[in-house]
């Protein structure tokens, strides 16, 4: 049981300033909070009793023992909170370290605050879908393109499109049996928000995957699906939260896929061929 150290990281900026008195001497002293009584924590952080209660609600916990169990979970893994940066001049090595390690960490945080009964509902939505369209613009269109791609292999009909407007003319013509699947680490893109109304509209089954917090696609999707990743505005290109989204599109691909297994290898099978026939056709030329 863990996740309360990066549910307080990612939330941070996002919540009331009483509230960030709060959760920043908790992030700086988690040891010494993992012993504290709520009146303890408010005296200690200077903060009050009632914060407390209004932090644990917005980080989406039961009350404060349910966030000092947390804590202590992450406390017990021994793992280390801290995103690295890169410098002027790093060295290639360091560079390889950095990049290795915060993609690592963002995975490993990621899977702490991944709500399984939420991932179930999207599997179960998925692999009952007529159709699924991907929504996501600039980098999380080529994640959208990924998920196309592999649920194809499985005979899952699968769409998505680079153009925003070509998106939201999609997106008025799904039906009920379909799925939407909104892609935005911001949670703030209005094509994939859009989208995401008019397939709520015709009643099908909306799943968006966005960074935890209270974002308006995590309020307009069904079944929202978070990640966790600090990304800052020196790492342009959306780096870390691309492979937490990468990541999670291939554990719902492999669950649909798991779920419908005898179907699922067979299509698997018949793609396999058809790229070994079509290299042995390359090799011939």
């Amino acid at each position: 049981m863990n996740g309360g150290l990066v549910r307080i990281r990612e939330m941070v900026q996002h919540i009331t300033p009483s509230e960030r008195i709060i959760a920043e001497y908790i992030l700086a002293h988690p040891e010494e909070m993992a012993h504290m009584s709520v009146a303890d924590l408010a005296e200690r952080s200077g903060g009050s009793q009632a914060a407390i209660i209004r932090l644990c609600k917005s980080l989406g916990f039961k009350g404060y023992p349910d966030l000092k169990m947390k804590v202590v979970g992450d406390l017990q893994m021994q793992e280390t909170y801290e995103y690295r940066e890169f410098s002027p001049n790093d060295p290639i090595g360091s560079i390889v370290q950095n990049v290795s390690h915060n993609n690592m960490q963002s995975i490993r945080d990621t899977m702490k605050i991944l709500d399984l009964g939420h991932l179930q509902r999207a599997v179960e939505a998925l692999s009952k879908a007529s159709r699924i369209f991907f929504f996501g613009t600039g980098a999380s269109n080529l994640i959208a393109q990924d998920a196309q791609q592999k649920f194809l292999r499985i005979n899952k009909a699968s769409f998505t499109f680079t153009d925003p407007t070509v998106q939201l003319t999609a997106a008025v013509t799904i039906q009920a049996d379909d799925v939407a699947v909104g892609i935005s680490y911001s949670g703030e893109t209005k094509p994939v928000i859009q989208s995401l109304m008019y397939a709520n509209e015709a009643g099908a089954a909306t799943i968006c995957i966005t960074k935890y917090g209270n974002t308006t696609l995590g309020g307009v999707a069904g079944i929202p699906l978070y990640i966790a990743s600090t990304e800052n505005e020196i790492r342009s290109g959306a780096m870390t939260s691309r492979i937490t989204q990468l990541n999670l599109i291939d554990i719902l691909y492999l669950s649909v896929a798991s779920a419908n297994y005898a179907e699922s290898v067979v299509y698997l099978e018949r793609s396999r061929k058809v790229l070994r026939d079509m290299e042995r056709i390359e090799t011939k030329k």
